[in-house]
């Protein structure tokens, strides 16, 4: 695990063992993942940074076949939970995104609330190619990320990826079709810019 990684997991590691609520567990996914979902067929999906499976676990109930990905397993260990309590066979792995050689395609959809915006070039790069061989031709990736400026720090101080950055190293096998830019307010009562991107795999 290299530093960058490193420091993102004992950061969310630790959040997840405080057993505070976090801003990212409501009982549904955000409505953007709703709306994306509702006009697709089932498939075989993979959640991406899955944390406690929140959208595991609702793609799962409406028929998907569906892999979730976190490299914390605490968070592992409650999505695992949840999806046994809601009755639904929603598979979880502990693995960091960048790591995904144990999985094979073909995905219909692919789904990241909040996880790539923690990673720098590099380890985007390896988590683009595990994306690009999952992910079937026409396939949809549905991205939702914090944004900084190119070279520095988002206006909270928080690291946030490069819009550029983010678009360009996915262009190597996804088009993108839409893109939402705006703001996300906290419960601390922080804001901060961020973007839902819709991606097509070619």
């Amino acid at each position: 695990m290299d530093a960058n990684t490193r420091d993102v997991f004992e950061r969310l590691a630790e959040r997840y063992a405080s057993g505070e609520k976090v801003p990212w567990d409501d009982p549904l996914p955000p409505p953007e993942v709703v709306e994306t979902v509702s006009a697709l067929r089932a498939g075989r999906a993979l959640d991406l940074g899955c944390g406690y499976g929140r959208a595991s676990v609702y793609l799962a109930q409406l028929g998907w076949d569906v892999d979730g990905v976190d490299f914390v397993p605490d968070a592992i260990q409650i999505a695992a939970t949840r999806s046994r309590a809601a009755k639904v066979d929603a598979r979880f792995h502990v693995s960091p995104v960048t790591d995904l050689d144990f999985l094979a395609g073909s995905y219909d959809f692919a789904l990241d609330v909040g996880c790539c915006h923690n990673m720098d070039e590099d380890n985007l790069t390896r988590y683009r190619d595990h994306l690009c061989r999952l992910l079937r031709p026409a396939g949809v990736f549905l991205v939702f990320a914090r944004l900084r400026e190119e070279g520095g720090e988002d206006d909270s101080g928080h690291r946030g990826i490069p819009r550029a950055m983010l678009e360009r190293t996915f262009s190597r096998c996804l088009d993108l079709e839409r893109v939402e830019v705006g703001r996300t307010d906290t419960p601390e009562q922080t804001s901060w810019l961020s973007a839902w991107f819709w991606f097509r795999r070619r």
